[in-house]
């Protein structure tokens, strides 16, 4: 039995692709022993023939040395509840990924099912220090820098990855030997779906009851965001029981802190490890895999009209009817699109932004896109609408969004004529513009302007809405920065956005690092939530206002139009 049971060892260890077990406590010495558990992956545990008194230590399983290595090192951490270890085809998958990229990768066996008589989640902590150190004290032996050691987990694995990237500094055992001494930090981390992280689920590692709501909701208090808190990518399912929740209060922590962190939110997807390419691209813009790579200007790289097969400008008002008459202002007009071959007949509105000082529908916020999206058989309309800003007491927004809702009625009404779906429109805007797409999607219902003429009884209800870098969104940042960075309670959503009964979902793409702060999407994604909608959210690590403007191939805001065309495909599908 026992050569049987070795050859199912041999086959699991080949097919995982590992060379070598490496068990991390010597023995008699493992804290905290308890009978019941044991360490092995569930496809191990549930094999004929499974012996648990031969698992009963954790163990590190090193993978073979990437043939083109760079240096870099990632620690695998499956997830289940703290119960068994059951991600074998993440960890695979990782493995065999990871592995291309260059780096050398370790799968992280811990001891399961959860302790007695001391939270359930210690030692799997206790192991987990014990394995950084492990993995750290190795690095020269096995080629890799011991200061680029990074952590990747699912669930329970995304739970104990955070604590890895958050409390090194708070011993989780006393120390047994010289090992011991040797820090137990690691230098990034990406957690997906990380369990158990608000308080209404931390107490007994539970689902979360509330959905993470509630003023008298927190972030559990065993994540100490010490001094050696590092970098941290999120990302998590907006329908998750495990809330989502978990994932923007790490992610308001980290940015308190100044910690370069991404936030990766994705509508309607229930628990699981999703957007493992948003997490390479992270570790790509922070050099992790390498040195970054010179930026390019993204109106170099589309720079033409080529796929545009048509064009036509039109005033949005009739003559001496446009409400709030500013001389100073610019006439707003809206220009139409097409692409040579149609695949959609939704329409994408698009504008820049500008501090509603100004805007420019043919600059790098607007050209790019609408060219892209050209390219793709979808028909744009961009939008020039009134700046600067009107004189008080009118709102800096005032005139923009009525000639928003007022071109929205136009474009709806004259939809058929170019035989195009008036009930498939979404609007997209960046800064000032974004936060123009937060009025027009959340507050349709609310009139900008009496109206003029019949085109204002149509609606200008939209069916989905793209922020990028949505400015002015929070109390702390109504005219200017967020000052406080939104961080604080007293940071709210500015009483403009009306949240009505037609609010459509959204896209938000922000800058970790923009002065107009990524709070301002991420409490927009939390308040749009609450009310049922579901959302996309993503964050980019070290980036400021306009990230897109010059960008490093391979990183999020490289590639963040792919970001647009997936959101909008539900919407634009025929």
């Amino acid at each position: 039995m026992k050569k049987i049971l070795s050859l199912i060892l041999l086959l699991v260890s080949l097919q995982l692709g590992a060379w070598e077990r490496e068990y991390i406590w010597p023995a008699g010495k493992m804290p905290d022993t308890q009978a019941h558990q044991i360490a092995a992956m569930t496809d191990v545990s549930k094999a004929d023939g499974f012996n648990p008194d031969e698992y009963r230590f954790p163990y590190l399983e090193w993978f073979e040395k990437p043939s083109n290595p760079n240096g870099a090192c990632m620690i695998l951490i499956s997830g289940g509840g703290y119960y068994n270890c059951c991600d074998m085809g993440l960890i695979k998958m990782w493995h065999e990924e990871f592995t291309k990229l260059g780096v050398q990768c370790v799968n992280f066996v811990y001891r399961t099912t959860r302790p007695k008589g001391i939270p359930y989640y210690q030692t799997a902590w206790e192991d987990g220090q014990r394995a950084v150190r492990m993995v750290r004290s190795e690095a020269k032996k096995r080629g890799f820098d011991p200061e680029k050691i990074g952590a990747i987990g699912m669930s329970a694995g995304g739970h104990l990855t955070l604590l890895l990237a958050t409390s090194s500094e708070t011993p989780a055992y006393e120390p047994i030997d010289k090992l011991d001494a040797v820090p137990c930090h690691i230098n990034w981390a990406v957690a997906n779906a990380p369990a158990y992280v608000t308080s209404d689920a931390d107490e007994k590692g539970i689902p979360a009851p509330r959905e993470g709501y509630g003023k008298d909701v927190t972030i559990s208090k065993v994540f100490k965001f010490d001094a050696h808190t590092c970098p941290v990518s999120l990302h998590h399912g907006g329908k998750d029981p495990y809330s989502p929740n978990g994932s923007t209060l790490v992610y308001r922590e980290l940015r308190k802190r100044k910690v370069p962190a991404e936030l990766h939110l994705y509508p309607n997807k229930p628990h699981g490890a999703f957007g493992f390419e948003r997490a390479v691209e992270f570790m790509t813009q922070m050099g992790y895999l390498g040195p970054v790579k010179p930026e390019e200007k993204i109106m170099d790289r589309f720079p033409s009209d080529e796929d545009r097969a048509g064009y036509k400008k039109e005033a949005i008002w009739p003559e001496g009817k446009m409400p709030d008459r500013q001389e100073n202002q610019y006439e707003p007009y809206i220009e139409w699109h097409f692409p040579h071959q149609l695949q959609t007949h939704a329409i994408q509105i698009i504008y820049s932004g500008g501090s509603y000082t100004g805007n420019n529908p043919d600059d790098f916020e607007v050209a790019p896109i609408r060219r892209y999206l050209n390219s793709l058989g979808i028909t744009v309309v961009t939008l020039k609408y009134r700046t600067p800003r009107p004189a008080a007491p009118l709102a800096k927004h005032t005139t923009a969004w009525q000639d928003l809702q007022r071109a929205i009625r136009v474009v709806r009404s004259e939809a058929p004529s170019h035989g195009l779906d008036p009930d498939r429109i979404g609007i997209m805007g960046s800064s000032a513009g974004g936060h123009l797409t937060l009025m027009g999607v959340t507050s349709s219902r609310h009139k900008s302007y009496y109206p003029i003429d019949k085109i204002d009884k149509v609606s200008c209800k939209v069916q989905w809405g793209i922020g990028i870098y949505p400015a002015y969104a929070l109390t702390d940042g109504i005219d200017d920065y967020n000052y406080t960075g939104g961080n604080d309670d007293s940071a709210v959503l500015v009483p403009e956005f009306s949240f009505d009964l037609d609010t459509a979902p959204m896209l938000f793409i922000h800058g970790d690092a923009d002065g107009w702060a990524s709070m301002n999407s991420v409490k927009a994604w939390e308040k749009m939530r609450a009310m049922g909608i579901q959302c996309e959210l993503h964050t980019l690590a070290t980036r400021k206002h306009c990230f897109q403007r010059t960008a490093s191939p391979g990183t999020g805001s490289y590639t963040w139009m792919d970001r647009v065309v997936e959101f909008i495909q539900p919407f634009i599908k025929e």
